[in-house]
Formats: C-alpha cells, structure tokens, sequence
C-alpha cells in the first residue's frame, strides 16, 4: 500500500510540475517583452510571489531608490540573513548628477539593513582610481546626506541618488 501511495504522489507531483511548466511557456509566448524581462518574469513566477521593484525596496528600508541601476535582471532578498543580491546582465556603471561615478560588477550582494547596505561586494566608485565600495548608508533617517565608504567614508547628497538611472555597459568589473 506504502509503495502505490508513494507511486500515485509523485505521478501527482510531476503532473502538477508539468501543468505549471506549460503554463509559464504559454504565458511566455504571451509576453514582447526582452529576454532579461522575461528571465525576471519566470524567475518571480517559480519563486511564488511578486517581487517588489527595487526602488520600493530600497525606499522601504530608508535608502535612496536610484542606488542601483533602473535597467536591473532581478534582485534576490533573504529576509532571514538580510542578504540581498542584486542582478545585471553584465558589468555595467552610471554616473550621477554630483559626478560620481559607480560600477556595478554583473551580480552585487550585500546586507541590507534599515538605512544601510553593508558588506558589499560588486560595486565599485572612482575617486583617483576605481576603489571597492564597502558600505553605503543614510547618516540618519530625515537626512540629506548619504555616506559611501570605499577606504574613506565619504559624505554625498542624498538627492543625487533618489532617481533610478539608466547604466551603461561597461567591458569589465
């Protein structure tokens, strides 16, 4: 008896997974959207639930929305270890309107916190040379000021950094 219910679960199982596979193939054929908007699409629809947009994210955790390029794959947020991946299609960098420079390698991971992102790794600033971007936090919550900490904390204006921009692919990290 053991032995058919086991058989009949995972005939069940697979069933299932083939309904939804075919599913999200006919929904696909729907889509005219580009290849990283789909790959975003089916990367949400497999994980279960929608995902906000990254600027809501950002802004829900007191850091500014343009902090990370408009033209995004998908992030990834594990809320149990505060760790957020941000994903690129390739090595890409924008600069801001107080002429500061980022570049983002094509996936950046960091903890995210309120107000802060720490342990960084795939962004980079460029002062005299391009130097690893650490941490990047709001000084406080009704703050105008955002410090980035690449070997030196360096206080910026908050505002520079509210409107996600566009990036520019670049040849490397």
């Amino acid at each position: 008896m053991e032995k058919a219910l086991t058989k009949l679960g995972s005939f069940t199982i697979s069933k299932k997974a083939k309904e939804e596979i075919a599913s999200i193939g006919e929904d696909l054929s729907r889509l005219s959207s580009t290849v990283e908007e789909k790959a975003k699409w089916v990367f949400e629809k497999l994980k279960g639930k929608p995902l906000k947009s990254l600027p809501d994210l950002l802004r829900e955790y007191n850091l500014p929305p343009g902090l990370f390029p408009k033209n995004i794959v998908t992030y990834e947020l594990d809320e149990s270890k505060s760790r957020l991946v941000v994903h690129l299609s390739s090595p890409c960098e924008i600069s801001f309107k107080d002429s500061s420079i980022i570049r983002y390698a094509s996936r950046v991971k960091a903890t995210l916190a309120r107000g802060k992102l720490s342990n960084i790794e795939g962004m980079k600033t460029k002062l005299l040379v391009w130097v690893k971007v650490t941490h990047v936090g709001v000084e406080s919550y009704k703050s105008d000021k955002i410090a980035f900490t690449a070997g030196v904390k360096k206080l910026k204006a908050k505002d520079a950094y509210e409107v996600p921009r566009d990036a520019i692919r670049v040849q490397e990290f």
